[in-house]
């Protein structure tokens, strides 16, 4: 088998996987085969490094049944591509190779690693944050367990909790991670021109920062940048897909910024080739409806046909977009706000204020539009749309 690559390497994907969650499930929650010996996919016609990797690593794990070592190299390389992909059917892939150990409350530290991603995937936070606590428990300065739980927390909006980790990551990794980690709490509790500054500054002065981790940096400052009115966006997005074209999550943000600045054709070539994800077809279909372009009804309803088939199964880990979807395409104030409600309930970001501020105004609803005012005064986040959605309803009370 071949040496893992140093950690500092996994560190950004980690991290990364851990705050795009909106783009990662992108069709519904992983399938867990049931017989080993059940044919998961045909890969002959995917000859690339990673894919011939993952063929190996299968062959390697098949060949040493309850391997721990073979085991969750394995898991690793499913999980790198369900989220490098935007395909959640790599997650029940890494499941299955974690099987032996899944349900195991003390199982070995890289199963627990490897399992938290997958769990907040799946927008298990709380069981993200037990198994990266036990690890923890273990080994206090584990670097990606510090990581990924300071994110997780940090999508919770437990930002106290993630500073904690943030702080103890300094004695473990390299100084962009932990300025990455600072910046992206800072920026969410009214300090956000300082976390520009301090990013800025750690990626201009620091030597040897990888492709990832540059990308990474680039779009936490482009989205900063989009929250509070800083026409900087535009180049730290250029700057970031420079580094990392293929990023899901990024395509998914600059999408946003170009459709908040009506820049609506250029949504479309951006995301026309990842149709096999929901989120990007979420965007695809307001550009089209902006557009008034004559596919938007078929984008309508595959959409719709894709977020029933989803609540049928009981994945609901794309509530944010439905929400999204039932406001500005759906014409449905009201079950927006419902979804936005279960949303806010299980994560925090900006990003699901946001959503809550929109639908919440679009109602009329008093409680929803006071619980978005209390965030903003007790986070004293800077989002200029969603300040402004909240002071323009204040004179449109609940009937």
């Amino acid at each position: 088998m071949e040496n893992p690559q140093p950690v500092w390497r996994h560190l950004t994907t980690i991290a990364l996987i851990a705050v795009s969650g909106s783009i990662d499930g992108a069709h519904a929650a992983p399938f867990v085969p049931s017989d080993d010996a059940q044919v998961l996919e045909r890969l002959s016609e995917r000859n690339t490094p990673q894919y011939r990797q993952l063929r190996a690593l299968q062959a390697a794990s098949a060949s040493a049944p309850g391997d721990l070592s073979r085991a969750t190299a394995l898991a690793a390389a499913h999980i790198r591509i369900a989220h490098q992909e935007g395909d959640p059917r790599y997650l029940g892939y890494a499941q299955s190779a974690l099987a032996p150990w899944w349900r195991d409350p003390n199982a070995p530290t890289p199963v627990l690693v490897l399992r938290a991603n997958i769990r907040q995937s799946l927008h298990d936070f709380d069981g993200a944050v037990a198994d990266l606590g036990i690890v923890l428990q273990r080994e206090p300065r584990n670097a990606q367990a510090l990581l990924t739980r300071a994110t997780v927390r940090t999508v919770q909006g437990k930002y106290i909790d993630a500073r904690s980790d943030c702080t103890v990551l300094a004695e473990a990794a390299p100084e962009i991670y932990v300025v990455i980690c600072l910046a992206a709490i800072d920026s969410v509790t009214g300090r956000a021109r300082l976390a520009s500054e301090s990013l800025a500054r750690a990626l201009s002065t620091l030597s040897r920062i990888d492709a990832a981790s540059r990308a990474y940096a680039e779009t936490t400052l482009a989205e900063i940048a989009h929250r509070i009115g800083d026409i900087a966006a535009q180049a730290h997005f250029a700057a970031a897909l420079q580094a990392d074209p293929r990023d899901l999550y990024l395509i998914g943000a600059y999408s946003d910024w170009l459709l908040d600045q009506g820049r609506y054709a250029d949504v479309i070539p951006l995301v026309i080739k990842e149709t096999r994800v929901d989120p990007l077809v979420l965007r695809l279909g307001l550009a089209q409806q902006a557009l008034q372009r004559p596919d938007t009804e078929a984008t309508i309803r595959a959409l719709r046909a894709q977020f029933d088939a989803s609540r049928a199964r009981g994945d609901v880990v794309h509530r944010r977009e439905e929400a999204r979807f039932e406001l500005h395409l759906g014409r449905n104030p009201g079950k927006a706000l419902v979804l936005a409600r279960e949303n806010w309930n299980v994560q925090r970001e900006p990003a699901d204020l946001r959503i809550l501020a929109e639908a919440a105004a679009a109602t009329g609803d008093a409680d929803a539009l006071a619980t978005v005012r209390r965030w903003l005064a007790e986070t004293g986040l800077e989002y200029r749309a969603v300040t402004e959605r909240a002071a323009a309803a204040a004179g449109n009370p609940a009937k």
